[in-house]
């Protein structure tokens, strides 16, 4: 025995507490990265945590709503279930808004706040919020945990329970004496209690003739594709269905990537930005497949003339959203995988020649388009020139506004799981933290967030974790000084009139005019400065000469980038179906 291991102190067995119970049960089911940020009622999960340095990876966000919004990213780009740390009160509280984005965007998540002892749950104790009162209605379930030997069991139930049906975000609240409780000989493997949760069966023999015989009948069929089929893993499947049947394909937001936008079958994105071509083809189509997806309003728009003309057939794993906005002629309570599964063995395709001759008018009579201009830097051509230097290699996540839509048009998706953004719930100050999770969890990846100034501005103090956790995240921010997505609404619908909405320093009120000439020398606030002061590379274009060799340098540099891109404020997302209108009403110009 050497003089070193002589001298080591011998030290006995450390006892198990309930926080050892709960990291222990996110090792066994595979946890590797957790964002957690530390306070009171936390501290002895993150202690837990350093015994765990070996197995999880804990990456320490500078707000806690970075960190679910990273949990977020993590889960889109892994198809794996993401884990968020909180304490109490305000601490808990800052996840709210990421637990309802997950919860409307169908995210697998488990969240786990602290909470005060027991013993002053209500009485307005130091850092005491109800946090599962208050976050019952945005998760798919909620626990507060009175007794340390339920925490296998719960850990257990929520992993389930996040994964399996519609995913969604699962809440665990930790009092911190529950997490100082000695367990003895804890067991990992007890059985779950969840008596109501029930999964919906396969699709029976029955059902898929019936649909069978509907494609059969059709003459204008249309798949309308969305999250869903990014949730069950399934777009493999939808790929092999559409070829084989020879049915056009539009996407959601959350559906791009189902079926690859050079496709001939792709339709790219339907709704209120999507494709004209999208629109009508829905809107004359005799059938409508609708795989996954939730009838939501910037799809449909009215939704009395949404697919009026023909049958849908709704597959979805959640019974709820089946006749819940548009009624379904052929409702299908099916996990689209599972479906897709069934019919493709059996599924012909049809003679749509016609069909696919009229989209193909469509098409030319109404390509996605923007003005080659010279004198500016325009969105869309920033998003085009970046498609075609990565080819599809790469994860882009976004935050929310008009660069989240020129974003979804201009990319090109070869495949599911490279685009993370806030759909349902819109959350401005996604993109930056949602890439720093998709990073965590593919670290030799391009990962680029694509965000707006004000976009960016929300939740800009993560430049921080990307630097200090050594996370290559690229950001593209399309600057136009300005809330680019109210300013265009103030444009078409409350004549220009400016309310709030411009984001620069008074003296300059029309910051980035419609020539590069008329760009102030100097804008605030100053992206470059903010960025190299946490630590990040960063570079401003101001000239469109500029975007190619900007963006190579960007893609090659070695770390985390910020690329400040100049654009003008007047520029606006185009096709447009204004709310509640048709595709009779889209404004093109």
């Amino acid at each position: 025995m050497s003089a070193i291991e002589n001298c080591k102190v011998q030290t006995a067995a450390r006892p198990t507490t309930g926080a050892d119970v709960l990291v222990e049960s996110l090792a066994r089911h595979g946890v590797d990265v957790v964002f957690a940020y530390p306070g009171g009622a936390s501290m002895p999960m993150h202690q837990a945590l350093t015994r765990y340095r070996d197995r999880i990876r804990t990456i320490l966000p500078r707000h806690e709503q970075g960190g679910i919004f990273a949990a977020e990213g993590f889960a889109r780009a892994s198809g794996r279930p993401g884990v968020v740390m909180a304490t109490s009160g305000p601490g808990a509280l800052n996840l709210v808004t990421g637990l309802a984005d997950a919860k409307m965007d169908s995210i697998p998540l488990i969240a786990i706040t602290g909470q005060v002892p027991t013993h002053v749950i209500g009485t307005d104790a130091f850092q005491e919020t109800p946090t599962v009162e208050v976050c019952r209605a945005i998760c798919k379930h909620a626990y507060l945990v009175q007794n340390a030997r339920d925490i296998a069991r719960i850990m257990k139930e929520a992993f389930y329970l996040a994964t399996t049906g519609r995913p969604g975000p699962v809440l665990i609240d930790m009092p911190k004496d529950i997490q100082n409780t000695i367990v003895a000989n804890p067991d990992y493997d007890v059985e779950m209690d969840l008596p109501g949760y029930v999964l919906p069966p396969e699709p029976t023999p029955a059902k898929i003739r019936e649909v069978l015989a509907a494609i059969k009948e059709s003459q204008r069929p249309i798949i309308y594709c969305g999250g869903g089929v990014l949730a069950s893993n399934a777009g493999d499947e939808l790929r092999e269905f559409a070829s084989k049947a020879g049915i056009p394909v539009a996407m959601t937001v959350h559906g791009l990537g189902s079926m690859p936008s050079d496709h001939y079958l792709s339709l790219d994105m339907l709704g209120m930005h999507g494709t004209v071509y999208a629109n009508l083809a829905v809107s004359q189509a005799d059938l409508l497949l609708a795989f996954g997806v939730r009838f939501d309003d910037r799809v449909t728009g009215k939704l009395s003339e949404f697919a009026k003309h023909g049958k849908i057939v709704h597959v979805d794993i959640d019974a709820s959203e089946i006749n819940k906005n548009k009624l379904a002629h052929i409702p299908v309570h099916s996990d689209v995988k599972s479906f897709l599964k069934a019919i493709n063995p059996q599924v012909v395709s049809g003679d749509y020649g016609a069909w696919r001759h009229q989209i193909d008018e469509w098409r030319a009579s109404d390509p996605m388009t923007y003005d080659q201009r010279d004198d500016v830097i325009l969105p869309q051509y920033v998003l085009d020139e970046f498609s075609k230097l990565t080819k599809g290699e790469f994860i882009m996540s976004t935050g929310v506004g008009q660069h989240q839509m020129w974003a979804a048009q201009w990319t090109k998706f070869n495949r599911l799981r490279s685009w993370i953004t806030s759909g349902g719930l819109g959350s401005m100050g996604y993109g930056l933290p949602a890439a720093m999770g998709a990073q965590a969890a593919f670290p030799d990846a391009l990962v680029v967030d694509i965000d707006g100034d004000g976009s960016f501005l929300m939740n800009i103090q993560e430049l921080a974790t990307v630097f200090c956790e050594d996370l290559p995240v690229k950001v593209i921010v399309l600057n136009n000084q300005h809330l680019g997505m109210v300013v265009q609404w103030e444009d078409r619908f409350h004549q220009g009139n400016r309310a709030h909405t411009y984001l620069g320093p008074i003296h300059h009120p029309e910051a980035i005019g419609q020539g590069a000439g008329e760009q102030p020398d100097e804008l605030y606030p100053d992206f470059i400065q903010i960025a190299k002061g946490f630590g990040v590379k960063a570079r401003q274009i101001r000239r469109k000469e500029e975007v190619g060799e900007a963006l190579l340098e960007m893609i090659n540099h070695k770390g985390p980038y910020v690329l400040d891109v100049l654009v003008p404020y007047q520029e606006h997302v185009l096709p447009m179906i204004p709310s509640g209108g048709t595709v009779r009403d889209v404004i093109k110009t």
